[in-house]
């Protein structure tokens, strides 16, 4: 594909009879959330969803449509990219999953190589296997005689990643790397903080202010993945803290709290959220992110200024794109058209 500046929507499958023309109109591509790996091959649910693709088609010949496989909890993985024969199983059943419903390809999510957070089988073998499966699928889709077939992975935002992949040898698979750059604070933490900044700022808790686009960006540069394969992420859906013990200066950032966790999306934060029913959006002009304090609660998100500046940091260093997660969670479709508008501005 083109190497011009992309923008790549994760979509769940119920969400895809939504897609308008509009939406059609300003994605590049759309990954389709979530397929699984199961027994060592694709496993999706309620295949049905999948006939809304021809519609989107229509309004868009130009949109690529992949199946995301994995997702937070999806296991499977670390058996089947164990050995040479599963590898090359699962690689076909992608090929024939790709091939039944006219896709342009798949995006590998597996949440994470030798990691098991989610309570999802890992070994430390996984760090080579992840690099032999990818070559797998990228050998039976270049074999397939269909011209062009998409590879992509979604990975993690800091050095955990890094440090249980070979990303260096990874990359020469793919056509790009999405960093989730996101819930990069909030999961549990119980200090507030950006979830999603661009750049690093001052925080109350060592280290946790380096945590960045910025950060994830260099680090999986200097691991040997060339800027022109990297999107960035951006958050549709925001955290969320409660209690938080402000100390009257930050409005609530870097503040005490209860354990933080998913917030409202960004349709309801503009509805109720968003300077009303006592919330005040603030903008952190060092860190590139908004936020709302009521006093008690703090929120992090992506707003449409943010949007804009990740869109402008994508051109200045000379990035492929941004992807987001996740479509149903802005109904005022007010993101994705910041999006459009500071990508092709």
């Amino acid at each position: 594909m083109e190497k011009n500046n992309i923008i790549a929507g994760y979509v769940v499958q119920s969400e895809l009879k939504n897609v308008s023309l509009e939406d059609a109109r300003s994605l590049d591509i759309i990954n389709i959330a979530f397929g699984h790996c199961k027994d060592g091959k694709i496993s999706f649910n309620n295949e049905i969803d999948l006939e809304y693709t021809k519609n989107i088609r229509a309004m868009n010949p130009k949109i690529k449509i992949l199946l995301s496989v994995g997702g937070w909890g999806s296991g499977g993985f670390s058996p089947m990219a164990a050995s040479g024969k599963s590898r090359l199983s699962f690689a076909l059943s992608c090929l024939d999953f790709v091939k039944k419903h006219s896709l342009d390809g798949i995006d590998i999510d597996w949440e994470y190589p030798c990691i098991d957070w989610a309570n999802i089988e890992a070994s430390p073998d996984d760090k080579h296997n992840f690099t032999l499966m990818l070559a797998q699928i990228r050998e039976v889709f270049d074999n397939s005689g269909i011209p062009s077939l998409m590879l992509t992975i979604a990975v993690g935002n800091d050095r955990y990643f890094i440090d249980n992949t070979e990303m260096d040898k990874v990359q020469k698979y793919l056509d790009y790397v999405s960093i989730m750059t996101y819930d990069m604070r909030g999961c549990g933490d119980s200090f507030t903080g950006h979830h999603t900044n661009i750049f690093p700022y001052d925080d109350a808790v060592a280290h946790r202010g380096i945590r960045s686009v910025l950060h994830s960006v260099e680090i999986y540069s200097k691991a040997g993945v060339p800027l022109d394969k990297i999107v960035i992420g951006a958050a549709f859906y925001s955290r969320m803290w409660k209690n938080v013990k402000d100390n009257g200066s930050k409005h609530g950032l870097c503040c005490p709290a209860e354990p933080g966790n998913y917030g409202p999306g960004y349709g309801e934060l503009k509805a109720s959220f968003i300077n009303k029913n006592g919330y005040i959006e603030y903008y952190d002009k060092t860190a590139g992110a908004p936020y709302l304090f009521n006093g008690s609660d703090f929120i992090s998100y992506d707003n449409e200024h943010s949007i804009k500046e990740k869109c402008r940091f994508v051109k200045n260093y000379n990035l492929l794109g941004i992807m987001y997660w996740e479509h149903s969670c802005d109904s005022t479709r007010k993101l994705l058209k910041a999006l459009k508008e500071g990508m092709r501005e």
